[in-house]
Parts: C-alpha cells; structure tokens; sequence
C-alpha cells in the first residue's frame, strides 16, 4: 500500500548535506506513512551517485536543470498527485525522533487546514529555535515576516512556550506539509520568486480560498539554516525585498495595497540608508535592483483578491516600533492576536 505522505527533499549539489541529513530523517520516518523522495534540481555533483548507492530506500526525481526552490517543488508536488499529502523538506533539515506522524494526525483531524508545521529548532544549537521558521510564522501590518521564537535576527531558547498547537499566518518551507490536491489547485509555489518568501505568498493565498494554517509542535525537526544562501548575501537580500514587495501586490486588495507599498518603500529606503551608512555597497544596491525589478515584474499579476487579510481582524501589529521603539524582543511581548 502507497503511504499517505510523500517527503521531498530539493536537492541542488548537496552530496555534503544528503550524507549527514539523511540516514537520521530515514531512521525516524516510518516508511507506513512516508516516502522520502529526493527531487534533485540538476546536480553536477555526485548526489545521485551518493543516492543510489547509498540511499536505496529513497525514490529519485532527477530534473535536467535548477528550476530553483519553488518551481523545483512544483514539479516535484504534480507528479505526487496521487499522495494526500505532501512534506516540503529542507536538504539542510532532519529529525531525531517521530516527526511525521503528528503532523499527519493534525491534518487527518482537521479538514479546514491546508497546511502545517512542525517546531523547528536550530540544528547546531538544538536548545534555540531555528531562524526560518520557529514554533510558526506570522506577518505585520507592513508585510514583514516573523515568528513565534524569532523576531528579526533575536532567536529565542525552547523552553515549551510555544508547545501549544497554534493557526499561524504562515508555515515555513523548511518543513511545510499540505494537502497535495489543494496546493496543486492553488497554483503551488510562486515560480517567479525563484526562492525566499514563496512559502507565506501560498499560505497566504491558501487563506484567501478560506483554508487555515497550523503550527504543531508535538512534532519537532531540526534544521541548519543558510544551506542556500548566507543571511548577507546580496542575493538574498535581493530576493527578499523583491519577493515581499511582490507578495504584497499579488495578495492584497485595490483598497489598501497601494498605501501599504507606499510605506514599505520608506521603510525600504530606510534599510538602504543603513547599509550605505555602513558602507555595504552590495547589499544597498541589492535593494535598488529589487525594487526595480519589482516594477517590471507586478505588471503579471494583474487580479487581486477582494479581501484584505493584513489589514482587518485581528488587528496586526507593527514589528518595527514593537521590537526597536519599545524593546519588545520575543513574541510573546508583542500584542498580536494574529
């Protein structure tokens, strides 16, 4: 009998990554309920070689090119149609004990949820939350991300403070189980985002479709964090500010979408200011060419939801003044019922 859930792995030359972050995520799936599939995005390295000889459990996807995160899933999620669920999970990313079938249990119970996530803890200092992702995500009033155990780079220690299962604005994809059939129907991963953000853009466009998104964390995985690109790399940066500014038009309606980008420009302009105040060139242009590129590319989505989940009920608050103006570090001193 074919299990419930397919966990795809997107490789793209990580033989270092699938040697150490494997045989601990095999050892603690059940086979019953998961098939680990490794979708791999056109390696030149020796990861297939690694996977065949090493890993002849695992089923292969091999793609002829580097579709990049989102599109490589996607491609990935259509031909497992046939499995009610699937894991999006991080080559950078494991488990030491029974991950899956909680997650599984969560959604079997609770037909309303699109998507979940487990708690993801940080894979060198496995007592702190894991930078992307946390015990769940949410997102202010200007768009910007966070979660429950990080706030901006302050990551906080796992205490059980967030051990309550929890609706979250989004799931990270660094472990994000859905509905196979519902995240084919919604279109799947942003392709144009090519990587960063494209999770919150689908579970924010799986909630305008009326579905929620849950974070359990009965189940915990570990993930290394970086295993694409630095936190300073100029590219990520790029790809962050254009990718949120992008998610922002697509899902938001004609009422408030232009005043919510105009402030995300000064605020944009702020960071700009900064890293040229410190004299990273790079990542001050990164900036520019994001916004740049964000001109051209939003001519595409050219319908817009009618409902405005920033801005209505519950009210979301503004992380910036939250956490630099009153010192607000962690979320649970943040007033957000989101």
């Amino acid at each position: 009998m074919q299990p419930k859930v397919a966990v795809i792995i997107l490789n793209w030359n990580g033989e270092k990554l699938l040697k150490e972050f494997l045989p601990p995520l095999i050892a603690n799936t059940p086979s019953e309920i998961g098939k680990i599939i490794v979708a791999d995005n056109g390696s030149t390295d020796s990861s297939l070689d690694l996977l065949r000889n090493e890993f002849k459990e695992v089923e292969i996807m091999a793609f002829e090119k580097n579709y990049g995160f989102a599109e490589g899933y996607n491609r990935a999620l259509r031909l497992c149609a046939g499995y009610p669920y699937a894991v999006l999970f991080n080559s950078d990313a494991t488990a030491f004990s029974q991950w899956l079938t909680p997650l599984v249990d969560f959604m079997e119970q609770h037909r309303d949820y699109a998507a979940c996530q487990p708690k993801i803890r940080s894979y060198r200092e496995p007592d702190l939350f894991e930078y992307a992702g946390g015990a769940g995500g949410f997102i202010d009033r200007n768009g910007f991300p966070y979660c429950r155990g990080r706030i901006f780079g302050h990551v906080e220690k796992d205490y059980g403070q967030y051990d309550r299962e929890s609706d979250i604005f989004w799931a990270t994809g660094a472990c994000l189980m859905v509905r196979t059939e519902i995240y084919n129907r919604c279109g799947g991963l942003d392709k144009e985002f090519f990587a960063h953000m494209e999770e919150i853009d689908l579970c924010w466009r799986m909630q305008l479709e009326g579905y929620r998104i849950a974070a359990v964390p009965r189940s915990t995985i570990y993930h290394l964090g970086g295993g694409s690109l630095d936190a300073k790399n100029p590219r990520k940066t790029y790809l962050n500010f254009r990718n949120n500014l992008l998610m922002l038009h697509k899902n938001l309606p004609d009422s408030s979408r232009s005043g919510t980008l105009v402030r995300r420009r000064l605020l944009d302009t702020i960071a700009w200011a900064k890293f040229m105040a410190t004299l990273d060139f790079a990542n001050a242009n990164a900036i520019v060419k994001a916004h740049r590129d964000f001109a051209r590319m939003r001519k595409q989505y050219a319908t817009h939801p009618a409902k405005d989940l920033l801005h209505t009920s519950p009210k979301r608050p503004n992380i910036l003044t939250e956490f630099f103006l009153h010192r607000k570090k962690t979320f649970n001193k943040i007033n957000t019922k989101a």
